[in-house]
């Protein structure tokens, strides 16, 4: 029986599963992106983190699905990373969007969202990812993500429209004040991540008339701007992956509802659905 071994990665965190009879075992390591990483510390954060776990086994398949994955030279660092670690493996570098539709979708035709840190979707037709909204980054774009519900609420917080005891509970929550805000925001790297940390500040929070504005106006910029742009919306489920779809699940089933259209699968990360796939 063929070895697999799959990998799901962002920049933070990449989880491993290892598939052998039927049985699979998962290995957590440091994310890995080719802009931030290169060939070289791949292949050492891999040698240290990864290969000790995986024992004697001989790898035959190794599938990579990852952030930045778009960009042909990241690609090509992945690919030849994989290449010298598994010389012996058949090896498929596919991007973290891919992922998302084959977790979520399998082998149908569907709907495909990631709303975590960034946001991004797709029409799958079953094979390949067919029709993708274009992403812009967390700047101009990314609407429904972390980045862009934490800086709405940063918005919210540093125009003092929240309202007293929220804004106390938020500054006392991450013990901030507007200068701390805007040097991270603006003087730090890493901004969207930053931005993205304060959407815990939601769940904790709901049911609070802002919070819930936040969260509705946030998300309903998604289906807006991208759901709603493919006809298929109407055809298909739409599925979902990442913390903030997990999170909030209960507002994307009101937009659903609201716009006639199928929720589906909600996934927090898609590597049990990658799982399944490559079985």
């Amino acid at each position: 029986m063929s070895i697999k071994l799959i990998a799901e990665s962002g920049a933070t965190k990449c989880d491993w599963c290892l598939i052998s009879k039927g049985k699979t075992r998962k290995i957590t390591t440091q994310g890995i992106s080719p802009y931030f990483l290169s060939k070289d510390q791949i292949i050492q954060l891999l040698t240290k983190e990864l290969l000790p776990k995986l024992g004697k086994v001989i790898i035959k398949e190794v599938h990579f699905y990852g952030t930045g994955l778009s960009n042909v030279n990241n690609r090509k660092i992945i690919r030849n990373v994989l290449k010298q670690l598994f010389p012996g493996a058949t090896r498929s570098v596919e991007t973290d969007l891919l992922a998302a539709a084959r977790a979520l979708c399998g082998r149908k035709k569907g709907i495909a969202s990631i709303l975590g840190t960034g946001s991004n979707s797709c029409y799958y037709d079953g094979k390949k990812i067919v029709k993708n909204s274009p992403g812009i980054g967390y700047i101009l774009g990314d609407e429904g993500s972390g980045a862009y519900l934490g800086k709405k609420l940063v918005q919210y917080y540093l125009y003092d429209t929240l309202d007293k005891p929220l804004k106390k509970a938020f500054e006392i929550r991450f013990n901030i004040n507007r200068a701390i805000l805007l040097e991270n925001v603006y003087k730090k790297p890493l901004a969207n991540r930053y931005l993205a940390s304060f959407a815990v500040f939601l769940a904790e929070n709901r049911g609070h008339y802002m919070i819930e504005n936040i969260l509705e106006d946030g998300l309903h910029a998604f289906f807006f701007h991208h759901l709603l742009t493919y006809k298929e919306s109407h055809l298909f489920p739409i599925h979902f992956t990442g913390s903030i779809a997990f999170g909030f699940k209960d507002v994307l089933q009101e937009l659903c509802n609201h716009y006639n259209l199928t929720l589906g699968q909600v996934m927090k990360t898609p590597l049990k659905g990658l799982i399944q796939y490559h079985s």
